[in-house]
């Protein structure tokens, strides 16, 4: 076993090394020069749009969710223990400066997340609950692949909502074991594991529309009550504050030597934590981001471009404040979740532990949430027969619980590494489809300039002539018709037969 798990964790290692972490970096920089450094110029826009009311079909009820709730759906999943746990290790083995790169991933992948997440809006499906869409659906109908379109899809069912989700669920039994002590019980992990396995059928069994009333919920609360503690650590550290963004700036290259001291260590392990933390490029977050009713398939691109900084910059940079002002030495620092944990029991005592247990398990929850919703809008790539949703759903709540209650072991470096094949597909789809994304910006910006509030449709632009939606102005702002047993059906068809021209 021990030889299987050393192969697998090497051959992870090297397909993100040497593969994927070039091709995010390269494609980053290109969409950023092609864009005009969108990530930069129109954040003001990112802020904007997240408010932008939900068009309206003709009975009054929204199309699909909103912009701030499609965002709360990426956020669920993109925040999560990784945002703890990994910078911690990210810390540990790069050192302070290792945030630093992240923060410039972060940056750079922002123009791909733009890309991916404005690719994902242009060509979503309509379905009886609103809109859906991803990856999958733009490389079947822009590249006109329907198998990798599937390929994709049965790699993100494996590695979201299976390996990651029990991944989650580990964490938060893990967490509370911790909390303990010593006197945890051998049945927390079987107790801890069906109470989560019981809340997220609650939720998952509701609809796309239950998830993102429960995410609207609990990622604003879990990134508020993350925040103060920070704050609080902050304060209590206040004289330490310039020592740690100093730290992070020359620590960044390599002027201060930590555990992983080389330069090229310290940039490595910002990068790929970076990347892991905020998904930009990876392909993930257009399935939430394509389900929103917006008016022009930009406005979602920047929504999620957005996640990804509220991912980096805010609660990612939390975490390793909250190390660094509390925890000078990172010489021989323990990896992981267990760095931050010391940080914050440490600064404010025992009784921190618990309300750090309450905050990991809502970042947890809600990643589970959004890692089931991703799964889901992929299941029905495949097939959209309800007996298939329902065993999909069944086996997203037993690896919930199954998560809890069995080790991690091999799990970690298996999901990474299809994650990593994952993101190849993805990348090479969007590199390829690029040119649609620039157009719509164009467009976007054109009616910006005429001071309008800008609404796509497909006869708008030449190109986007096998997208199925966005056919006329009326149809994208509402009101249109509810959609009736026999059209449900037909959007669920075959795309390839179904769809009209512009």
């Amino acid at each position: 076993m021990g030889a299987i798990e050393g192969f697998v964790t090497s051959a992870s290692d090297s397909l993100w090394s040497w593969i994927v972490l070039p091709v995010v970096v390269l494609l980053g920089l290109y969409f950023t020069v092609r864009t005009g450094v969108v990530q930069f110029r129109m954040f003001p826009a990112m802020l904007k749009t997240l408010t932008d009311k939900t068009p309206l079909r003709a009975d009054g009820t929204r199309q699909s969710i909103s912009a701030f709730q499609a965002f709360t759906v990426s956020a669920a999943s993109r925040v999560g223990v990784g945002n703890i746990a990994g910078v911690g290790t990210a810390l540990a083995i790069g050192g302070p400066g290792a945030i630093f790169w992240m923060w410039l991933m972060a940056f750079i992948g922002g123009a791909s997340s733009f890309v991916e997440s404005t690719l994902g809006q242009a060509y979503k499906v309509r379905d009886a609950d609103g809109f859906r869409g991803g990856p999958a659906y733009y490389i079947r109908q822009g590249l006109k692949a329907p198998w990798a379109g599937v390929l994709f899809a049965v790699l993100l069912i494996v590695c979201f909502p299976f390996a990651f989700s029990s991944l989650q669920a580990n964490t938060i039994s893990a967490t509370l074991a911790s909390s303990i002590g010593s006197g945890a019980a051998p049945w927390l992990g079987w107790v801890v594991g069906a109470i989560l396995a019981l809340l997220t059928a609650l939720v998952v069994f509701g609809g796309m529309r239950r998830i993102a009333s429960v995410t609207q919920a609990v990622v604003p609360l879990m990134a508020v009550l993350y925040v103060l503690l920070g704050l609080v650590i902050v304060a209590l550290h206040i004289t330490e504050l310039p020592r740690v963004i100093g730290e992070i700036f020359s620590g960044a290259v390599g002027f201060q030597s930590v555990a992983g001291g080389a330069i090229g260590t310290i940039i490595l392990t910002g990068v790929k934590r970076g990347m892991f933390s905020n998904e930009a490029g990876l392909g993930s977050a257009p399935n939430a981001g394509s389900s929103a009713a917006v008016t022009h398939p930009v406005k979602q691109g920047l929504v999620q471009t957005l996640g990804v900084y509220f991912d980096t910059f805010l609660i990612c940079t939390i975490t390793a404040v909250i190390i660094l002002v509390s925890q000078p030495d990172l010489v021989g620092a323990e990896k992981g979740i267990g760095l931050t944990f010391g940080a914050v029991t440490g600064t404010l005592g025992a009784w921190s532990g618990w309300l750090l247990t309450v905050i990991i398990f809502l970042l947890a929850f809600s990643s589970i949430l959004g890692n089931y919703y991703y799964g889901e809008a992929n299941v029905e790539f495949i097939s959209t027969r309800p007996a298939v949703r329902i065993g999909y759903r069944i086996l997203a709540v037993a690896a919930v619980f199954g998560g809890a209650v069995l080790s991690a072991g091999i799990v970690w470096d298996t999901a990474d590494g299809v994650m990593g094949l994952m993101a190849l597909t993805n990348l090479v789809a969007i590199a390829l489809l690029s040119g649609v994304a620039f157009a719509l910006l164009k467009d976007y910006r054109a009616q910006l300039r005429e001071g309008r509030d800008p609404v796509f449709t497909r006869s708008r632009l030449p190109q986007t002539v096998d997208v199925e939606c966005w056919e006329d102005e009326l149809s994208v702002t509402g009101p249109i018709p509810t959609p009736t047993a026999e059209r449900r059906s037909a959007d669920k068809g075959a795309p390839s037969t179904e769809r009209t021209g512009p």
